[in-house]
């Protein structure tokens, strides 16, 4: 999802290339006010390849929270009292393919076979609820009311099962943390140095 202009909010699903017979890598990125690089990355516990599996994302004014088959794989707070930006734009769903190779697979070391091409992508049971803001600029105050569900008390917080869900995903699955990566952010966001 993502808004427009340089100064974008977006909320990233990104599935990273990987090598034959390598798990897949599974990237999450969130982007407030233009601010990025917080990425996290993940192996996946499953081929995506081979079966649909459901990608979700919880956006209220207290969290976003990133689902994989209704697993809890990311939490971003919103600590915007600290001096966080926050993602409070209206954003628009996009599915895109893009060339990371310099990046994205091993340090470049393995490239985009785009004699491959065309590379597909399929979604089965593809569903939207939110809070439709019909033109840039207008008030999207009313988003965060409570007559839509996932702005109720109940979801401000994972309850203790998500929750322990949300840490074995972490402690088994997860391979990359910005907030861990002191060689890119030797002076870390605000929001990882709790």
């Amino acid at each position: 999802m993502t808004s427009q202009g340089e100064r974008h909010d977006e909320l990233d699903f990104e599935f990273l290339g990987n090598r034959e017979g390598k798990t897949y890598i599974l990237q999450t990125n969130v982007f407030a006010d233009g601010e990025g690089n917080r990425e996290q990355r993940l192996h996946l516990w499953f081929d995506p390849t081979q079966d649909f599996h459901d990608y979700r994302i919880l956006w209220n004014q207290h969290q976003i929270v990133f689902f994989v088959d209704n697993i809890p794989i990311r939490v971003f707070k919103n600590m915007s009292n600290i001096g966080v930006s926050y993602p409070t734009k209206a954003m628009q769903i996009q599915a895109t393919l893009w060339d990371g190779d310099s990046w994205a697979t091993d340090g470049g070391k393995t490239k985009t076979n785009w004699s491959n091409a065309p590379f597909k992508a399929n979604f089965q049971g593809f569903d939207v609820k939110g809070c439709e803001v019909l033109q840039e600029g207008s008030d999207i105050q009313t988003c965060a009311s409570h007559k839509y569900h996932w702005n109720t008390p109940r979801f401000w917080q994972l309850d203790p099962v998500r929750e322990r869900q949300y840490e074995i995903v972490k402690r088994r699955y997860m391979i990359y943390d910005y907030c861990a990566d002191r060689e890119r952010n030797p002076t870390p966001h605000l929001e990882c140095q709790k």
